[in-house]
């Protein structure tokens, strides 16, 4: 077994607390991941979290309904304010705490609105932008979760608890609106949705998603920022919009991946196959067993794959 997993595996629990929703209950779990850069799982999607003198920096901020059991988790490593909370995507289980985690904090940047008493909420400018569209409204509980500071070119550079964080937008990868952030100092990566450890990649067509954006972010990240430690292992930890901790070798399996599955369903498209025949050819078979048991959200996949190489070919042939 991978040694990071193992050391996974051994500080689970560090930190939980409970969340009560109309009768059902979420443990929150607080685990370290390196320097001072923990994961809160159990609040929907991953939530990364830097602790330091200054303040609590939160990357994504999971489902409202467990923004106090989120809060309490925090306060048994931290009891600065929340500074800056950044979205790395428009989804709900990502973004939904946005306003009751901000809440109470305090605006780490400088500018006209710094005297509000609130963190700020930094996101990609297209993230912004389709809150704005009557369809993407209703993905943060009001307006007070919307994003209060944006970037709109390639990247963006913070400065938090005597760590640079690199924020960068890759294009059309999950969505158009997603940011990655690299905690360069701690040698940790959120990454967000451009990848999933507990199914494949949701591929949100409707909002600007494509198969090639995450393949491009993925190589990013495992060939031009991650280093591993030795033998493949250790090294810079990446944490994805949903499941366990990884390294670079678990970024490039997830890379590989893909690209095998693409590739099936592009040679499908060349030779004619419609979608319900690629469908029955069942082109992730054999990864179903690590990423297939949600059946519906692999069908989903698998058409939003189906689409792009069908879209992809027709575009070559007009050439």
């Amino acid at each position: 077994m991978n040694s990071m997993r193992i050391a996974v595996v051994l500080v689970v629990g560090l930190a939980c607390a409970i969340a009560q929703n109309g009768g059902k209950t979420s443990a929150i779990q607080l685990l370290p991941v390196k320097g001072n850069v923990y994961l809160i799982t159990g609040a929907g999607g991953n939530i990364t979290m830097q602790v330091g003198d200054e303040a609590v920096v939160l990357v994504d901020s999971g489902l409202p309904e467990y923004s106090q059991a989120v809060l309490a988790a925090i306060r048994t490593i931290s009891q600065k304010p929340v500074g800056y909370v950044i979205n790395t995507t428009i989804d709900r289980d990502h973004t939904g705490g946005n306003e009751n985690l901000a809440r109470g904090g305090f605006f780490m940047l400088t500018s006209a609105n710094q005297q509000r008493s609130a963190a700020a909420i930094v996101s990609h400018l297209n993230l912004l932008n389709r809150l704005s569209q009557p369809e993407d409204k209703p993905t943060t509980p009001s307006s007070a979760g919307s994003p209060t500071d944006t970037y709109d070119g390639a990247d963006w550079k913070l400065y938090a608890n005597d760590e640079p964080l690199l924020l960068e937008h890759p294009a059309a990868a999950h969505t158009d609106s997603d940011t990655t952030v690299f905690f360069r100092r701690s040698d940790v990566i959120s990454a967000g949705d451009l990848f999933d450890m507990t199914r494949y990649p949701v591929i949100d067509r409707a909002r600007g998603g494509s198969l090639a954006g995450i393949l491009k972010a993925l190589n990013h990240i495992s060939l031009d920022l991650a280093v591993p430690k030795q033998n493949e292992e250790g090294g810079t930890y990446i944490i994805p919009g949903h499941g366990r901790i990884c390294d670079r070798y678990d970024i490039a399996i997830y890379r590989d991946m893909l690209t095998i599955i693409s590739d099936r369903i592009q040679d499908f498209v060349k030779r004619g196959m419609s979608l319900e025949q690629v469908q029955a050819a069942k082109p992730t078979f054999d990864y179903d067993g690590e990423f297939g048991a949600d059946a519906g959200a692999t069908a989903i996949f698998i058409e939003a794959v189906y689409r792009e190489a069908s879209e992809n070919a027709q575009a070559g042939a007009k050439k």
